[in-house]
């Protein structure tokens, strides 16, 4: 397959999954004149066929559709991959887009298990020209921009620690709508690999390299699944940081996300995507306060967070999300030749630290991340609840 990456027409876009993120990407696409869906994958012909007709009320002309993405991929015409399916089924698909010459976004998390994220990722050594993005839409948001932006100015001092909440509330009936929620398998995770991925990849951009995990898990508030619904987890990072980590779909009436990042001159927090709080000491020992940032233009670290921290954030702003604005930055990352924003490395650390959280929770015990990344735990089961070694780690 040749792609067309460097001319001015429309990206050729096949979505694998005509599920409710696969419309998602659909709806961007439809919105972003740099892409044109040309191919649905998906084995359900009605989902593929609603989706469809999402794009022609948009004014797209109706895509292929397919049931396999080896039938796309063989049709031809296709430039980029866009991997909407169950999270299990990631990093496979991503691969089988990535051999055939495509580019490739992958939808959160990068998979649920660590072997085949680990041949993604050394399928993409051998293709360097190649595209290969992993969702995480917030890190384009304002708010974590306005934070990304404080710390690489130093302005928070030295970063000391952080707290992460994902404080949410998931139905019995959300977990019985598919056959896959809630299962190692396919889910990879409850909580905090399905709800929590994106606060604490947020939480690895701004601390930097996870080292090591302690970590419990339990399942309090659902039936008939396998994974947790509560997750609880202490990260320790190469700078020494300490962060908590807590996940969580049993709180009712679901109290949101609140990410709060402390240092010795200052801390900021970001709260339902909104930078509600900031208080960094200035160079004559004043302060800035979250009153006086504009998360619009002018001010201090958030009001500069557009545009200055890298010439890709001028994409936050485009098509009305923080979808589009990655997937604005995918499209310029093929123009340019560059890497994208959030790379695969990226989706393979965030992947690699929940399954940390995983492993500690399962065997009793703190886990390295970089033995995760490198198979020391390929083949592990992991479990929900009490550790399998009672009283390891008294």
């Amino acid at each position: 397959m040749t792609t067309s990456n460097s001319t001015g027409a429309p990206l050729r876009l096949a979505i694998v999954g005509c599920g409710v993120i696969g419309r998602l990407h659909a709806e961007v696409a439809a919105a972003n004149p740099d892409l044109d869906v040309v191919a649905l994958v998906d084995p359900h012909a009605a989902r593929a066929g609603a989706v469809s007709e999402q794009l022609v009320a948009a004014g797209r002309p109706a895509p292929a559709v397919h049931a396999r993405l080896g039938e796309a991929l063989a049709a031809g015409g296709v430039d980029v991959v866009s991997v909407c399916t169950p999270s299990g089924e990631h990093a496979d698909l991503a691969r089988e887009a990535l051999e055939a010459g495509a580019h490739v976004v992958v939808e959160k998390p990068l998979d649920v298990a660590i072997e085949p994220a680990r041949r993604l990722r050394d399928a993409a050594a051998a293709r360097p020209d190649q595209v290969v993005a992993v969702i995480s839409q917030h890190r384009h948001d304002a708010s974590a921009l306005a934070v990304r932006r404080a710390l690489d100015e130093g302005r928070l001092g030295r970063v000391t620690s952080a707290v992460a909440n994902v404080d949410w509330y998931r139905t019995q009936e959300y977990y019985d709508s598919g056959a896959w929620r809630g299962t190692w398998a396919l889910d990879g995770g409850g909580a905090l690999m399905n709800q929590g991925v994106h606060t604490l990849d947020l939480l690895l951009w701004y601390l930097g390299e996870p080292v090591e995990v302690v970590a419990y898990t339990a399942r309090l508030g659902h039936e008939r699944i396998e994974v947790e619904d509560v997750a609880v987890a202490i990260v320790r990072f190469a700078s020494g940081a300490l962060a908590t980590l807590h996940a969580s779909t049993t709180v009712y009436p679901d109290l949101g996300v609140r990410l709060q990042v402390h240092g010795t001159d200052g801390s900021a927090v970001v709260e339902a995507d909104e930078l509600t709080y900031f208080h960094a000491r200035d160079a004559e020992g004043g302060a800035w306060s979250a009153n006086q940032l504009d998360q619009g233009a002018g001010g201090g670290p958030a009001g500069s967070a557009r545009g200055a921290l890298d010439p890709r954030e001028s994409h936050v702003a485009q098509y009305g999300s923080s979808h589009g604005a990655q997937w604005a930055d995918v499209v310029a990352a093929i123009r340019e030749c560059r890497a994208p924003w959030v790379t695969l490395d990226d989706g393979l650390r965030a992947l690699a630290t929940v399954r940390a959280v995983y492993l500690s929770a399962t065997l009793g015990e703190a886990v390295r991340v970089a033995d995760v990344v490198e198979g020391r735990y390929d083949g592990v089961a992991t479990r929900t609840g009490e550790p399998e070694h009672a009283g390891a780690r008294a």
